[in-house]
C-alpha cells in the first residue's frame, strides 16, 4: 500500500511515500494507518530533509478510508476507538515530523485522503486534483482534528459548505479558499521543486520554524537559541563568501 523511497536532490535527500493501492483507489484499510504512522517516521529517521506523499495510482490521491472497514465499524463499537486512534496517530505523527511534508495531489482526494493532505504543511494539486469531504453522504461526522485542520485552512465558512455539502471542487476552487497552496500541470514535478527548495535550507530552521508555526511554547527560546548553532555560523559564512551554504544534516 505505501511504497518508501527517497531522491537524491542537489539539496539533500528527498523522501517519498507513495499510495499504491489502485485496485481499491488508494483506499485506507484501518490496519493500514499504523502502517503510515511507521512509514513517516522512518522517512523522518531516514536522513531526508523533505518528505513527499503521493500517489503511485493514476487519477487518484486516496479515496479515503476503506468502505468495507466502515461497513464493520457498524456493529463492533471497540473497533470504532481502533480506527479513531489509529487514524489520528497517522495524520499527528505527519503533522508533528521534524522535516517539511508536501502532499502532491494529482487525481481524486476524497474523504480521509483529504485529511491525510491536510495534516502535511503544504498542498500541491495537479491538473487532475479534486476535493470532496463526503461523510455526510454516508451519515457520519468528520474527526474534530481534522475539523480543526480544515478550518485552520479555509475558515469556518469554506469548513461548513465543504463539510455539509460533500461536494466536490477542481483544484483551482482548493487554491483559491486555501485548501492547497500551490497549483500546477503536474503536482509530483512541482512538489519535487517546491522540496529542494526546502532541502537547500537548514534542516534546524525548518524544524524549528515548523515548532512555532504550531504555535509551540518554547518558540522564543527557540529564535535565540538558532543564533548559538552551527548551521547561523555556517550560513552567516556563506553569506560573507557569497557561496551556497552547507548545512549539517
Amino acid at each position: 500500500m505505501f511504497i518508501f523511497d527517497s531522491i537524491d536532490a542537489s539539496a539533500g535527500r528527498v523522501a517519498r511515500i507513495s499510495l499504491d493501492k489502485p485496485a481499491s483507489r488508494n483506499s485506507i484499510a484501518i490496519g493500514q494507518w499504523s502502517e503510515l504512522a511507521d512509514a513517516a517516521e522512518r522517512a523522518a529517521a531516514s536522513g531526508a530533509r523533505v518528505l513527499i506523499i503521493r500517489s503511485g495510482a493514476p487519477n487518484i490521491f486516496s479515496s479515503g478510508a476503506d468502505l468495507g472497514d466502515l461497513k464493520g465499524l457498524a456493529t463492533d463499537p471497540a473497533l470504532r476507538g481502533r480506527f479513531r486512534t489509529d487514524m489520528a496517530r497517522a495524520f499527528d505523527t505527519i503533522a508533528g515530523l521534524p522535516i517539511a511534508t508536501i502532499a502532491a495531489v494529482d487525481g481524486g482526494c476524497y474523504g480521509a485522503g483529504v485529511a491525510l493532505a491536510m495534516a502535511c504543511d503544504m498542498r500541491v494539486a495537479g491538473d487532475k486534483a479534486q476535493f470532496a469531504i463526503t461523510p455526510a453522504k454516508v451519515g457520519i461526522v468528520y474527526p474534530a482534528g481534522d475539523v480543526a485542520r480544515l478550518r485552520a485552512l479555509v475558515g469556518p465558512g469554506q469548513a461548513a459548505r465543504l463539510l455539509t455539502t460533500g461536494m466536490t471542487i477542481s483544484a483551482d476552487e482548493a487554491l483559491a479558499i486555501g485548501l492547497v497552496e500551490e497549483r500546477a500541470a503536474s503536482a509530483d514535478a512541482a512538489a519535487l521543486a517546491l522540496a529542494e527548495r526546502i532541502a537547500a535550507n537548514a534542516r534546524s530552521s525548518v524544524a524549528g520554524l515548523k515548532r512555532i508555526l504550531a504555535q509551540d511554547d518554547a518558540a522564543d527560546q527557540l529564535f535565540e537559541d538558532a543564533f548559538g548553532g552551527e548551521d547561523f555560523r555556517e550560513g552567516l559564512a556563506a553569506f560573507r563568501g557569497r557561496r551556497k551554504p552547507v548545512f549539517g544534516a
